[in-house]
């Protein structure tokens, strides 16, 4: 068998192992394509400005849930998102991460106006009234529960630390694990904008 034959039969069978997985794309966070949630949101940005997902169209966005007076995962995953816009350059203006508030009693426009734009000029806090916040977490499958702290009028807020990415059609397509945002999401971002 010649080099040009060998060549070209490794090349058809490359062709035909693709042709069998669909060619669909290898995503390190978990691919939930085709998922019958996350559809909608509507809640107003830390500008005033009403948000719906539509808005972000051509864009891929990255969806987190968390609140300002968070101690430890919120700001670690703003910061990783910081650190995963830095690490895709000129691609991250294709970005839109958006912060969803689940605090929203603290969470005043102001609040968000303050906290989010501080990790990247670029990320936007988006917050709602309790029953709006409520509306968006059912949504995207969120827990968030409010829980009393050590003295009268101090709170917390458990709530699930999972992202979520859009793609620039507006299809919901990765679960990202808070733990693995700096790992993984630039590449499967790179992926999703080709």
């Amino acid at each position: 068998m010649t080099t040009i034959c060998r060549t070209s039969a490794a090349a058809l069978a490359a062709l035909l192992l693709a042709a069998c997985d669909g060619g669909a794309p290898k995503f390190k966070s978990t691919d939930i394509t085709g998922a019958q949630y996350g559809k909608t949101l509507e809640l107003d940005d830390h500008h005033g400005k009403s948000r719906r997902l539509e808005d972000f169209r051509g864009k891929a966005v990255v969806l987190l849930f968390g609140f300002t007076h968070c101690p430890d995962v919120c700001p670690t995953t703003l910061a990783d998102m910081a650190q995963v816009m830095r690490t895709l350059g000129a691609d991250a203006d294709r970005v839109q991460v958006l912060f969803v508030s689940v605090d929203p009693e603290r969470d005043t426009r102001a609040a968000l106006a303050k906290y989010v734009p501080a990790f990247d000029a670029r990320f936007l806090g988006l917050r709602g009234d309790l029953e709006a916040t409520r509306r968006v977490a059912k949504e995207f499958k969120v827990y968030f529960e409010k829980r009393p702290g050590k003295t009268a009028g101090e709170y917390s807020i458990d709530h699930s630390a999972q992202c979520y990415v859009i793609d620039p059609e507006g299809r919901l397509r990765l679960f990202v694990r808070h733990e693995r945002i700096a790992e993984d999401l630039a590449p499967d971002l790179r992926v999703l904008l080709r």
